[in-house]
Parts: C-alpha cells; structure tokens; sequence
C-alpha cells in the first residue's frame, strides 16, 4: 500500500451530507479504522468487505483513501447478509453492536476474554457519541467560516482567537476511537454550555474553604505566580472579596455539582469548613481537553479536575498528578531541559507551577481526596503563534481542507519541506529530553503545540499536561540525586515501557498524524513525507547519542523496526480498561502492528 486515494466512490458524506448523516459516517470510519487496524486486516484501494461471521452480516465500503499512516477514509457503508443480499445502510451504533459481538466471539485480546456488559457500555457510549458529534455539526459554527466566527475575546491581539480556534476545533474527536466524543453525565443544554466544540465560555463555580482543610504546593518564583502561592493567586483571579480569610477554590460547574452531592464534601459543608459561593467572575474558554480553560489576558490556565468520563477514564485529578507537574517545574529549573534547550532553542516545556487541592480534615492514613482540585498552568509565551497539533490536523466536516492543509496549501507551502521541518523542530526535540534525561512526553495531538510563523511555517513545538511525564526507571537514581529527593511524582516505568509508550504517543498518534492529514488532503503523497520523516530521525541520529547513554536506541528502533507498538482503543474499551486507574504496565491494549517507516 503506497497511500492511494480513489474518488470515483462518488460524493464524499462528511462534506455533503448533514449533520446527521456526516456525524454517523464520522462514527462508521472511526469504526472501520479501529477494527483494521487492530485486527491486522489489509485496507487497499476498491472494495472493502468486513465479514462479522458471528452474526453472519458483512460491512460492506468502498475505500476511498488507503493509508499507510492509518488515516483511512471509506464511502458509504452497508449490511450483507450472508447469502448476499444487501441488508441497507449500516447504523453506527448497530455497526459497533456487531463488531462487539464479533470480537467477544474471538475472545477479546487480554486473558479471561472481554467482560459481560462491556457491549452493551460501548453501543451506549456510541450512541452519546453520534448524538453529540451530529449536535456540534448543527451548530452555526460548524461550517467553513467557523475560524471566521467573531466572538468576544480581546481585540488588541486579532491572532489570540487562533490558538482557541485550534483548541476548539476537534468536532469529530479522536480518529481511532468507536465512541470520541462520549461524555457521561452530560446534557444537552450543558455540553451547549462547556463543550468546546461549540465555543462555549462559562463562568467557573466559586468555593470558600477553612484553610485546615486546603493543601497546597507552588513554585512561587514562577513567571505565572510571581511571588504568590497558589491561594493567592486564585483570590486575585476570582474578582471578587467576601472569602472572609478563606481559600477561594475555582471549579467545573459540573464538579461542583457533582462534587456537593458527595458524602465527604456535604460534611464539610456542614461543618462550615466549606462554602459553595457559585458561579462567578468573567467567562472562561473550554480547551480542547474539556476540563483545561483559558482567559485571554490573564497569565494563567487552570486544569479542573472533572467526573466526566470522557473516552476511556474519568478526568479527576489524583494527588500524584497534581505533584508531579510541580517536581517537573522545580526539575526544569535545576537544568532537566537546558541540554535539550541548548541543542533545541525553539521547543518548551509548558509549566504547572502550582496546584490546590480541599482535603477533609487530617486523620489516619492522611487526607482523602474529594474531587475538588485544580492545577496551575502557565500561559506560553506569544501565545498566538501556538496552535494544538489536534485542531491543526482535526478534519473539517463540510470546511474542506483541515487547518494544516489549508494552511499548507494557501501559504504555498512545500508540504515535504513542513513535515522535516516538525520533524527537527517538534519531534527530535522530544527524542532528546529522554535520551539526555529518561524523560519521556505522552505527547499526544492534544498535548502537543506547534508554534507557527505568520506565513504558515512551522518555527519551533511545546509540550504541555502535568499527567503526561514518564520516567525510565533506570533514570531513577539520577533524578532522586539530583532533586536530594527520596521519591518521584513522574511515572517511573521500566525503560522499555516507557519506549513503547513513546513509540505510539510520539510517532504513531502525533507524528503521523501531520503525514496522514496531508496526505488525506491531497497535498503530497504519504511515501514523500515519510520520507521527509525519516530523513530528520537520520539526520538526528549523532546528536541524540550524544545527549545521553544509547540516546539514538529509540530512532533507531523506529527507523529499523518491522512493527512497533500502538494503542488499540476499541479492544481498550471492551476490555472495560480505565485508563488513569489502570497500573501502567496495564493502562491500554497495545498491540503490535506494522511501522509506516519500514513497512510501506
């Protein structure tokens, strides 16, 4: 397979068909994708027949785009029976049925086989899923125009809507997923008034808290808190004055919904030691993670922690999280990035300088946590060039081309030349914090940001998410040794896990995404930006050995390797796997598949 697109299947549903219909062809590709991919079944230009011989029913498609990378695109799917006979258009969530059954009557992949009432969770979630996606295609943004769209954000920087523009871009979620945009617990009306596909703003609910019952920890000589610890921060970002000598404590009108309905926090409500103030202060913007939210003029973000489960995991904060992005500031300022910095002046590490957390009062075994939590981000420096890797390469139902491709293709831009020039400027910087450190990045599209030039070029990367460090353990040692520490925060997993995780989060999920959006868009052919690809992993080959023990072991593995790891997300979810609960030898269902690299 070389990466070949065929358009004689005829009209294209995510762009013609409406909301509805795009919605539901969206959640039938994302199907398509994941069951072939984690199957191992070839996907080649023509017809594509899935056969489902548990129910005895066949998917029946057209391949429209075959992908090296995985970005697949399909026509129209439909049902055969098995003598033949067409049985009609193929329904998302009746799809998802299907092939549920089918991969239960294979016996899942993990020992013990997939558990009772794991398909009828799925088919649930699929159906939230379409639902949702159909409502953020409905709305008056959803069109071409939409990065277009006024809305009331400061007008003294007209580039600072961009970055939100990207954040708020992903309105068919992840590409490799049965159920992206699955939100439990959420209604219409709320999801029209926090989701950030719909470029919801909202004012955060306030508490006031006893200060017995706040923990806290802040790099106070940080450029975001400028001398303050985390409370006072919070007291100058709340905008208002009657906390009485208590912490103000912002959180996620759902949370604090959720959270007052909790035994623990009720008692201490009771007990006076907490006060439910609600919602107040100027309106804050959604990120593209849900839970993160940005003010424009203000120097920070604040990452709530959020019940929701959102994909496979819940999205509350545990306290080893919030620790961990405060060691990695106090890491970075004893010099954990200054040879990655040295050698990569334009890649950053994106701080969270300080969290708060309301505990209830101390006693045996320590404080237990209760959902009401917030970490401290810092806001980058020229924030306007940022964009989120997610909401560049995030297709545009009836838009066209994605972000990437449209601004690849208006600038005049080699798209060859775009992807070595992200190569050397945000993936091999990556590559060497960890052979220089055993740091490695979960760095995902979503966590990941590209800095752009004004004419489209990209100029430099960040990585942000206080949750998304690991840590070979045979790096242990050094770190403990040089933070005079006795324990770590970070995810300390055996090297070779950590290099698996890497091998999908960095090439197969981030990477390959900029190769396999250009590719989709028709700007260059997926064995040209390969290519590219590789060619700045060779290049850098000689610095990464320098910067530390094996330092080019990875690169290598990735530029010789015949298979390498990759996440299999509906195996994970029939599985019935949370993925921040799970241990991390354990969080998802890896499989190993063919390497784009080697394998074209």
């Amino acid at each position: 397979m070389t990466g070949t697109t065929d358009l004689a299947v005829g009209d294209d549903p995510l762009q013609t068909g409406s909301a509805r219909t795009a919605a539901e062809h969206a959640h039938l590709e994302a199907l398509l994708r994941c069951w072939t991919r984690e199957t191992g079944m070839p996907v080649r230009p023509g017809p594509l027949q899935v056969a489902l011989p548990a129910t005895g029913l066949t998917l029946v498609t057209h391949v429209r785009h075959a992908s090296i990378t995985g970005w697949h695109r399909f026509g129209p799917v439909r049902l055969q029976r098995s003598d033949g006979a067409d049985a009609g258009a193929a329904d998302p969530v009746l799809a998802v049925a299907l092939v549920a059954t089918e991969a239960i009557a294979r016996g899942g992949v993990l020992p013990g086989g997939i558990p009772p009432g794991e398909l009828a969770d799925l088919v649930e979630r699929t159906a939230d899923s379409v639902r949702r996606v159909a409502a953020f295609l409905s709305g008056p943004e959803s069109g071409p125009d939409r990065s277009e769209t006024v809305d009331p954000r400061p007008s003294d920087d007209p580039c600072r809507g961009a970055f939100l523009d990207a954040e708020q871009a992903l309105l068919l979620g992840h590409l490799h997923h049965p159920a992206p945009k699955n939100r439990d617990g959420i209604t219409s009306a709320e999801a029209a008034a926090w989701s950030p596909e719909l470029r919801a703003s909202f004012r955060l609910h306030w508490f006031a808290a006893d200060p017995a019952v706040v923990s806290q920890d802040a790099v106070t000589h940080s450029a975001a808190l400028r001398s303050r610890d985390t409370a006072a921060l919070f007291a100058d970002l709340a905008e208002f004055a009657d906390a009485h000598g208590r912490v103000l404590v912002p959180a996620h009108p759902w949370q604090a919904r959720d959270a007052l309905r909790r035994p623990r926090v009720a008692a201490l409500v009771e007990a006076g030691l907490l006060e439910p103030l609600g919602e107040r202060g100027a309106p804050w913007h959604p990120t593209s993670s849900v839970r993160t939210v940005y003010r424009p003029g203000t120097e920070v973000m604040l990452k709530l922690t959020l019940g929701l489960r959102i994909t496979n995991s819940r999205r509350e904060l545990t306290r080893k999280e919030l620790r961990r992005g405060v060691e990695i500031h106090r890491l970075l300022d004893l010099g954990y990035l200054a040879a990655t910095t040295a050698a990569h002046a334009s890649f950053s590490i994106v701080r969270d300088p300080g969290w708060l957390a309301v505990d209830e009062p101390q006693r045996p075994g320590g404080p237990k946590l209760n959902g009401l939590d917030v970490v401290v981000r810092e806001v980058p420096e020229q924030i306007s060039e940022l964009r989120a890797l997610v909401g560049l390469v995030a297709p545009r139902p009836r838009g066209g081309l994605s972000r990437l491709g449209e601004l690849v293709a208006t600038g005049g831009l080699d798209p060859v030349a775009w992807v070595a020039a992200y190569t050397d400027l945000v993936l091999v910087p990556m590559l060497h914090l960890y052979a220089a450190t055993g740091i490695g990045l979960e760095a995902h599209q979503q966590n990941t940001l590209v800095r752009i030039a004004p004419d489209g070029r990209v100029v430099g990367g960040a990585f942000r998410d206080n949750e998304g460090y690991y840590l070979a353990a045979s790096r242990l040692p050094e770190l403990l040794r040089a933070r005079g520490a006795t324990e770590s925060a970070l995810m300390v997993v055996d090297d070779r896990i950590v290099e698996d995780r890497m091998s999908y989060y960095l090439l197969r999920n981030q990477a390959m995404a900029v190769v396999g959006c250009l590719a989709v868009d028709g700007l260059a052919a997926e064995p040209e930006l390969l290519d590219a690809l590789a060619g700045g992993l060779r290049a850098a080959l000689p610095g990464l050995a320098a910067a530390g023990p094996d330092g080019d072991r990875l690169a290598r593995r990735w530029l010789t390797a015949a298979t390498l790891p990759c996440k299999a997300n509906l195996f994970t979810r029939l599985h019935g796997i949370d993925e921040v609960r799970a241990p991390l030898d354990a969080q998802s269902v890896y499989l190993d598949i063919p390497n784009p690299l080697v394998t074209r």
